[in-house]
């Protein structure tokens, strides 16, 4: 483990309760994350602890670390941490994500959790964010250490990049895109480089797009969400990011979270709610599913008078005995 002081800009105050230390860790590819590990500032006992990423393309200057110093103030370790290819933490390409290594990034946490001397290893769950929810959710229903998983505006990216938006995608669109995305690895190969995706959000809005797309504008555009090394504030992933998204399917084993108790949040007003009600759908008992009123997608990321934390504490200190 190696820890070092932290001046970094953060999209939220750091509370006063709480001490935050940088820390890194490898995954079991060789990868090394980077964290941030929160505690809480008066507390000699052994900690329940929490790992925490997500947003898709965010950082862990942003909602993850939102989260983490939350968490913290209730009297828990929580590390939020930037996944493989992205922000601090290492990997190259970059911009590029894996449901398969976004999935081990949760366990590689739970790994380093688990060897904290603070850190009581038998009480460690899991908090996913947006695109991370679908991961965290994977890697509960193998990595048993996992003793409860919560997530907040759940998106299940591979079925997401595989269907489109309420599966809309047709399969003729489908077979087009696979066909687009092989010709795109053909120029990556000859000109030895990665091309990005021309997609991500707009710099500037002019009043006709979607109101998620506006949602997400106001959150990573502005002073209330913008990091520099955030992909959604600041970049693109790569042009071939969907590949192993639309072929791997990652919540085929969500039943295997049971017994360990699963909670999904989802704002009433977000279009992506429909994803957390399919897996609450799919997923075997003890479950939850919380929908929070007149809350949109992107409330979930900031918002403390919409986010549960009381919930997630309750939930959390229940669990995680």
């Amino acid at each position: 483990m190696i820890i070092i002081n932290s001046t970094e800009q953060y999209t939220f105050t750091l509370s006063e309760k709480v001490t935050r230390q940088k820390v890194k860790f490898k995954n079991r590819y060789g990868i090394v994350l980077s964290g941030d590990l929160y505690l809480p500032m008066e507390s000699d006992s052994s900690f329940a602890a929490v790992a925490i990423s997500g947003p898709f393309g965010a950082v862990k200057e942003q909602a993850s670390g939102f989260y983490a110093n939350q968490m913290a103030e209730r009297g828990f370790a929580a590390l939020a941490f930037d996944p493989s290819y992205t922000g601090e933490s290492s990997g190259e390409p970059r911009n590029v994500a894996s449901p398969d290594i976004n999935t081990e990034d949760f366990s590689a946490a739970v790994d380093f959790l688990g060897i904290q001397k603070k850190i009581d290893r038998n009480r460690i769950g899991i908090i996913g964010i947006c695109g991370f929810a679908g991961f965290a959710l994977n890697a509960s229903a193998v990595d048993k250490r996992v003793k409860a998983v919560a997530t907040t505006s759940m998106y299940d990216m591979t079925r997401l990049m595989s269907k489109g938006y309420f599966d809309a995608l047709t399969a003729e669109q489908r077979t087009c895109t696979f066909e687009q995305l092989g010709e795109q690895r053909w120029k990556d190969a000859a000109n030895d480089s990665t091309s990005m995706s021309p997609g991500g959000l707009p710099e500037i809005l002019i009043g006709n797009e979607p109101d998620f797309v506006k949602q997400y504008f106001d959150y990573y555009k502005t002073d209330r969400g913008f990091h520099p090394r955030s992909i959604n504030s600041n970049g693109s992933w790569t042009a071939t990011n969907a590949l192993s998204f639309m072929n791997m399917p990652i919540l085929s084993n969500i039943k295997e979270i049971s017994p360990r108790p699963l909670l999904l949040i989802a704002g009433e007003n977000a279009h992506s709610r429909y994803f957390s009600e399919d897996v609450f759908k799919a997923a075997a008992e003890p479950k939850e599913l919380m929908i929070i009123p007149n809350a949109v997608h992107v409330d979930l990321y900031d918002q403390t008078n919409k986010i549960p934390f009381g919930k997630l504490e309750s939930f959390f200190k229940e669990n995680l005995k």
